[in-house]
């Protein structure tokens, strides 16, 4: 009676578990997509976002270690303007059409490294530099479900152990 029983729950499970699946599989995809940076932007333009990533890569720039760019810190800076950071959107746009004017209309993505360089140097004591700093620091040591820190790979840059078990200091003057 007990095997039935059994059979019938996995079975029922196994139903309404991929009913449910089917009923969620597109909102289940586009979380995926969004949280490993496959997703559309929900603030910036494509080419905002080259822009900003470009942004962030140089001022965490790789090299030994993966920098802003691997983690997809570009996600995290979006999301954080459609959520928590909604007061910087008016900085971002008007930062974003200086920095075009800056560049003569170029787009900063496409320019040269020592030109992207040469645009930040000019513009690093503005709030628009400061606001991308900050969302560039914040987006490499974020949590992973908040768009940056793609693979902890700040996290693991700084040794950061996020596995949550804790374990009591329990020594040898512990056993009965």
């Amino acid at each position: 009676m007990s095997d039935s029983r059994r059979n019938f729950l996995v079975s029922s499970f196994g139903a309404s578990g991929a009913a449910w699946l089917t009923a969620n599989w597109p909102a289940q995809v586009a979380a995926a997509e969004k949280a490993q940076g496959l997703g559309a932007f929900t603030y910036f333009t494509r080419e905002q976002a080259a822009d900003v990533d470009a942004m962030a890569a140089q001022i965490y720039p790789s090299d030994a270690t993966p920098g802003a760019k691997e983690a997809q810190v570009i996600y995290f800076i979006d999301l954080a303007l459609v959520t928590f950071a909604q007061d910087k959107q008016d900085i971002y746009a008007k930062g974003l059409a200086e920095l075009s004017a800056k560049t003569g209309g170029r787009r900063f993505a496409s320019l040269s490294s020592s030109e992207q360089i040469a645009t930040l140097t000019s513009i690093e004591a503005t709030p628009f530099f400061k606001t991308v700093r900050d969302h560039t620091i914040m987006g490499m040591f974020s949590a992973p479900q908040h768009g940056g820190n793609y693979k902890k790979i700040g996290w693991t840059q700084i040794g950061f152990d996020d596995s949550l078990n804790f374990r009591a200091p329990f020594g040898a003057y512990d056993k009965a």
